[in-house]
């Protein structure tokens, strides 16, 4: 599991497709990330309702790893807070 963005990029650059374990907390006061040792913990703004978290999560994850929304996905977990997201090169 990497420990910071950078080293996230560099996981993704090296490799086809990288797939990141993801705890999710909506409705939060700012948009952060925290790289723990069993997942990746992400706070996001949206509530969790009728997916507006799952899209935000995509964009901001787009936004700090500067790569296009169409190379993220939620491959598993769209209901749930604990989610499975692949990254494409």
């Amino acid at each position: 599991m990497p420990h910071s963005v950078d080293e996230l990029i560099n996981l993704i650059q090296n490799s086809d497709g990288y797939r990141i374990n993801v705890k999710v907390v909506a409705n939060s006061k700012k948009n952060s990330i925290e790289f723990l040792d069993e997942y990746v913990k992400i706070k996001i703004s949206q509530v969790a309702v009728e997916g507006k978290a799952n899209k935000a999560i995509i964009q901001y994850l787009s936004e700090i790893l500067n790569i296009p929304k169409t190379k993220i996905s939620i491959i598993r977990g769209e209901k749930s807070s604990l989610k499975i997201i692949e990254i494409k090169k």
